[in-house]
């Protein structure tokens, strides 16, 4: 395990500076080639924005947490999966495209709700507030997706889980937290397949 504070990066996430970012998260796949890891996993969601940018192969295979989930949605038979997560995460291409490459249609919430679920990750989640209030208002936001067609909602983002559980959740719910734990297990024990994937677009 490695980890550099997601808040040195902070600077480079609000100018678009993903390449700052992936350099950063290189660092981290180094220490773990050199102390013998045979593969990676990067349990947040946007930080795979980064990763996907063309440069210079990471030094492990990691598993890509978009595919992961889009995967097991297939397995579900889903067809349209709402996106919870950073704002970063629900504006950009990761879940779009890896449902799409499954024939399964992301949804996202409308932009008053996009910012609302964003504002509750930065301003409570990642500093252990839960909040009934904000369990409520993610809550609606589910539902509200659920209304539009959606039959599972993938929770993306690490804290969410912890507001929103699936006995709580209008909807089935897509962990992509404890789905990347469970394929790494997997590929641990053989089986799943080692992974190829070095960073750079999939």
């Amino acid at each position: 395990m490695d980890y550099i504070a997601f808040g040195y990066s902070m600077p480079a996430w609000d100018a678009g500076d993903h390449a700052a970012v992936r350099a950063t998260l290189a660092t981290s796949a180094q220490r773990l080639a050199r102390v013998g890891a045979d593969f990676f996993v990067c349990p947040d969601n946007t930080a795979h924005m980064a990763l996907e940018v063309p440069g210079p192969d990471l030094p492990l295979p990691g598993l890509h947490i978009a595919e992961v989930v889009a995967e097991h949605a297939a397995a579900e038979g889903r067809t349209r999966v709402g996106v919870l997560g950073t704002s970063y995460t629900m504006d950009g291409p990761l879940y779009p495209s890896a449902f799409a490459a499954r024939g399964i249609a992301a949804e996202l919430p409308d932009a008053d709700d996009r910012h609302l679920v964003n504002e509750v990750i930065f301003k409570e989640l990642v500093n252990g507030v839960i909040s009934d209030a904000s369990r409520r208002e993610y809550l609606r936001v589910i539902e509200r997706l659920a209304d539009r067609g959606c039959d599972a909602v993938a929770l993306v983002c690490t804290e969410i889980p912890l507001l929103i559980t699936p006995e709580v959740s209008p909807l089935p719910t897509l962990d992509s937290t404890r789905l990347l734990a469970r394929a790494a297990y997997d590929v641990s024990v053989g089986e799943r397949a080692m992974p190829a994937w070095r960073g750079g677009p999939r």
